[in-house]
Parts: structure tokens; C-alpha cells; sequence
């Protein structure tokens, strides 16, 4: 699709983390903040990044200067791990993830086999990834094709970086959400040939977890796989115990959930697990090993009552992490509340997430997970222009807050604590304006 640009010059305070870290004692010397910034784009793409007065001569005469006082140019959020059709059940009660599957998602799922309803359900989707100022999502569509074809034609439209898969399934779910082996392979397959790298669009193969999928499904995964080397993989991972344990009845021959995974092919650099809360040491080694990554969903995991995903482990053993909203399970799109639940997941395990880390997992390490910090992530010049305006005195609390705080990291702090979608103000998308508040 052809998109006509424009040069944009964009006046705030500007914020990003500089460069990809090894260790969380490293972030805050990447941090870049500019109190009175300028941030030009051209073409979609990040032109020219520094303070105000060096560069306002730089900006063509016939340029109009979007002016943003008191507000922050921030990356736009990545989301590691969220399902577009479970949007419609978020707060579904009591349960925990294998009940929470049979009684909510499954039902909810069938509706997607109309590509009507697909095509309603993903405009309603987007508009809510970018209300809460998400600009790159790693998305699970259902098990129909027409799913994911009416999620692609949505975020094409705005030419939006969305990652996205149809789910493969053969057993272990109702009837009416089976795919086949054979099936999940060529219905991929075209969906890939498809969509993979047009514009701005990635396929994700999508195996729903390991007890839903036969051996032979996730040879045909692994097949993709090697077919088409350069798309993603996208599953869960030791999310629950009771799941942990069906895994082992169901591949007896394997060493441990993962290993499931791994014999398949489906680990590498490429390869993002959900969850891995309940992780053996081996099973940690090999994601280092294959260099594949995981989401971080803490509104999910405290939903559920799945765990604490031991976040300091990640970085200790050098495994790459990404934040996830997981809608349904999880419980907002929002990435500066899920940062908000992240905290209290760290505290409960005596360790207090600094305000520089949540904000860096959120963007750079977010499209690092997600092999794409090359592209997107921060304000590298020539990089793509998603980024978002942030409204850090949204609410009287926060003005309340933001006036008594010291510095910067006390600020962004406020801003992931205290913070909602009332605190994005425009998000803009390949460098387009593509929502403003109200």
C-alpha cells in the first residue's frame, strides 16, 4: 500500500533509553531525556532528534510545529503477547487458566469463523492498542484464517508493525475450534505467503500451547518453520502447574515442557514464550541457548493466579524479555498500568522494579524480545516514527504527585503508577497522527 508523507516536527520534552542493556544496573546511564525537544520525521521515519534550540532552523519554512508543552514524546509501547479475540471477555470470573480456557475462551473464539465479526472485533482491537499508546503488538488471532486476514487488513490500513497468527489446534478443544495437522499447515502456509513482510505486517506461526497441538501439529509448525525461517513463533510456556503437569502426561518422551518445543524446532531467536513462570533450570538454559524470549504478563499471571514470573532470573541468565497485556487473562491494554502490576509482582520477591526498567522492557527491550530494536524502540535516527505523547498530569492525583516529584525517574514512576489511557494523549503510527485524546 503507498502512503504520501510528510516532514513533521514534533516540540516536547523527549525520552528513550539509548541502547540495548545486559543488566538493569545499566539502564539508567542509557537514558536519554531532552526537557525541551524537537523531534523531526520524514517519510515515516525518525529524520533528526535533539534540543530545541539546535534544531529549529533545521525545520522547513512550510512546516507547522506540533507543540506539546508539559507533555513527553516517549517510543510507542510494545505489547509482547496479547489475543485480539479475547478482548470481549476480559473480567471473566473465577477461574483458574485450563477452566478459565474450556468455560470463556473457547466460546468466545467460534464467533471469529465470520469475517464480519472478525473485521468489527479487530477495528475495535486497534483503536484500543493505540487509545493506550501501543504501537507494536504480538498478537494471537483464533484458529479461522479469517481472523487473522481481518486483523492484517486493519493494521494495514494505518500501516501499523503488527505481528499476528492464526492458532493451531488439534486436539485437546472443543470440536468446533479443531483445526488438523494437515490443515493448520496449509492454511499457515497461505497466510504467510500472504501477509509475511507486507508493509509493515509479520507473521507469527501459532501453535495455542502444547496440550492443544498433536506431535504431528507441531512437526508441521516446525516445517513452517524451516520454510520460512524469518517469521516468528509465538506460544505459551509454563504459565500454570496443572498445565505443567498435563504437558508430561501428554509427551512422556520429552525432557520437560520446553524440550516439547525445542524438539519441534520452535525455539530461537524468533521464538517468544509466554508466561515461563514455572521454569526448570534447563528449561532457562535453552532459552538462552536458542536465543528466544519471553513476555512478561503480570496482569494475566495475578489474574489467574499463576505466579511470579521471576524477572531477575531473566536478566541474570541473559533470557530476553518483553511486557504482554495477555487481554483476556490479562486485565487492560494498557502498558503503563501492566508496568504498574509488574511492580507489585517484583515487590512480592524483594525486588523493587526501578521506573528506567519497566519503561525500557515497554519499548527498547520490548522490540529487542521481539528481534526488531533495529527497527523500532527508541529515537535512533532513521528509525520508524511510533511513538506516542504522554500526558504526565492527567488527573489532579498525578498534577498532585508530578509538582512534589524530585526528578525524572520519581516522575516516570508516578506516571507507570499512577498512569492510565487518560495519560496518552496522541499516538501517532508510521510517523501519522492515528489517535488524540478526546
Amino acid at each position: 500500500m503507498e502512503y504520501t508523507q510528510s516532514i513533521k516536527a514534533i516540540r516536547a520534552s523527549i525520552l528513550d533509553i539509548a541502547q540495548v542493556v545486559d543488566k538493569p544496573e545499566e539502564i539508567e546511564e542509557q537514558v536519554r531525556f531532552i526537557e525541551d525537544g524537537l523531534m523531526l520525521v520524514d517519510n515515516g521515519h525518525i529524520e533528526w532528534v535533539g534540543p530545541w534550540e539546535e534544531g529549529k532552523d533545521k525545520i522547513p519554512a512550510s512546516v507547522r510545529i506540533r507543540s506539546y508543552p508539559g507533555k513527553i514524546v516517549m517510543p510507542g509501547f510494545v505489547d509482547t503477547h496479547i489475543h485480539y479475540p479475547q478482548a470481549e471477555m476480559v473480567g471473566a470470573y473465577g477461574e483458574q487458566l485450563l477452566e478459565w480456557l474450556n468455560n470463556y475462551t473457547f466460546p468466545t473464539e467460534a464467533r471469529y469463523k465470520d469475517k464480519d465479526y472478525s473485521r468489527e472485533m479487530s477495528k475495535f482491537f486497534v483503536k484500543q492498542l493505540l487509545r493506550n499508546g501501543t504501537t507494536t503488538a504480538l498478537v494471537f488471532g483464533t484458529v479461522h484464517p479469517e481472523s487473522v486476514d481481518a486483523l492484517f487488513e486493519e493494521a494495514e490500513s494505518i500501516n501499523m508493525r503488527m505481528i499476528a497468527g492464526k492458532v493451531m489446534m488439534d486436539r485437546n478443544a472443543p470440536d468446533y475450534l479443531l483445526d488438523t495437522a494437515e490443515t493448520s499447515y496449509t492454511e499457515t502456509k497461505a497466510l504467510i505467503e500472504k501477509w509475511h513482510k507486507r508493509g509493515r505486517l509479520l507473521y507469527a506461526i501459532t501453535p495455542r500451547f502444547a496440550p492443544t497441538s498433536t506431535p504431528e501439529q507441531l512437526d508441521m509448525a516446525g516445517r513452517l518453520k524451516q520454510e520460512y525461517p524469518d517469521t516468528y513463533l509465538h506460544t505459551h510456556l509454563c504459565e500454570n502447574k496443572n498445565e505443567i503437569a498435563w504437558v508430561k502426561e501428554l509427551y512422556p518422551e520429552q525432557d520437560g515442557y520446553l524440550d516439547v518445543y525445542h524438539h519441534h524446532g520452535l525455539t530461537g531467536d524468533k521464538s517468544v514464550f509466554a508466561h515461563c513462570i514455572h521454569l526448570e533450570d534447563k528449561e532457562w538454559d535453552c532459552l538462552k541457548e536458542t536465543d528466544s524470549a519471553v513476555a512478561f504478563c503480570p496482569t494475566s499471571n495475578l489474574y489467574l493466579g499463576s505466579g511470579l514470573f521471576k524477572l531477575q532470573e531473566a536478566w541474570k541468565r541473559k533470557v530476553k524479555v518483553g511486557m504482554g497485556t495477555d487481554i483476556g487473562a490479562g486485565t487492560t491494554f494498557n502498558m503503563l498500568q501492566t508496568l504498574n502490576e509488574a511492580y507489585k509482582v517484583m515487590q512480592l520477591q524483594q525486588h523493587r522494579l526501578s521506573a528506567f526498567e519497566a519503561f525500557y522492557l515497554a519499548t527498547l527491550g520490548g522490540a529487542k524480545s521481539l528481534s526488531l530494536d533495529h527497527q523500532i524502540g527508541n529515537f535512533d535516527i532513521g528509525k520508524e516514527a511510533d511513538f506516542v505523547i504522554v500526558d504526565p498530569c492527567s488527573t489532579p492525583l498525578q498534577q498532585l504527585r508530578y509538582d512534589s516529584s524530585k526528578d525524572l525517574s520519581e516522575k516516570i514512576f508516578m506516571l507507570m503508577t499512577l498512569g492510565d489511557d487518560r495519560c496518552i494523549y496522541r499516538t501517532y503510527v508510521d510517523g501519522r497522527l492515528v489517535y488524540e485524546r478526546g
